[in-house]
């Protein structure tokens, strides 16, 4: 026969002892925590007197300009240096070839053609002679340039320029040598030689040379 289930029992749990609020008292309600206190207001004090306020600093003043003292005495103006003077003892006669023996000796030491001037106290030098037969433009032509020895004698030394080193030969009359001295030495920058008799060039030039 069918097997019929049975039915599962509930069985109802014990129940204990319930809690039962206490006699007439309710539960405390919450305080609200205060917020932060305005601030007092600060009292209204009594003005004081204003504080000064300090000047204001003045700019410094720009040092006065020194005032310029007596101007002492002016420099002199820086003066031509003397030339050296050199004397070649000759006689009137040789005093020409002297005057060549020296132009060959500057030469060969270095010194450029156009730096030397030779000056004839009497006759004229053969190359002057030479030059002048093509005239006296092409002469002074010559001279300007400044790229050779120039020669020339007292009748026209006046208009030569100045050279380093001027040579004369002294083949004339003392009268002559004591007018072609000075403007030749003169125009000597560095170097004069004398090419004639010592006693006269020394009388002339005042120098024991």
């Amino acid at each position: 026969m069918p097997l019929i289930p049975e039915e599962p029992q509930i069985h109802e749990s014990a129940q204990g002892p319930r809690a039962t609020p206490a006699s007439g008292r309710t539960a405390p309600t919450p305080r609200p925590v205060p917020g932060p206190r305005p601030a007092a207001p600060s009292r209204p004090g009594r003005p004081g007197p204003p504080r000064p306020v300090p000047p204001a600093q003045r700019a410094t003043r720009d040092a006065a300009p020194a005032k310029p003292g007596p101007s002492g005495p002016a420099a002199p103006a820086a003066t031509k240096a003397t030339p050296q003077i050199q004397l070649i003892p000759a006689s009137a006669d040789g005093a020409l070839d002297a005057a060549d023996e020296a132009v060959d000796l500057l030469l060969d030491s270095g010194r450029a053609p156009g730096e030397v001037l030779v000056v004839t106290t009497g006759s004229q030098h053969p190359w002057a002679e030479h030059e002048l037969s093509f005239g006296e433009a092409s002469y002074w032509t010559q001279h300007d340039a400044g790229d050779d020895v120039f020669y020339t004698d007292a009748a026209r030394l006046s208009r030569a320029a100045t050279r380093p080193v001027v040579v004369v030969a002294v083949n004339g009359a003392a009268s002559t040598a004591a007018s072609v001295l000075p403007p030749a030495h003169a125009r000597a920058g560095a170097l004069l030689i004398v090419c004639g008799d010592p006693q006269q060039i020394n009388a002339v030039l005042g120098t024991g040379v």
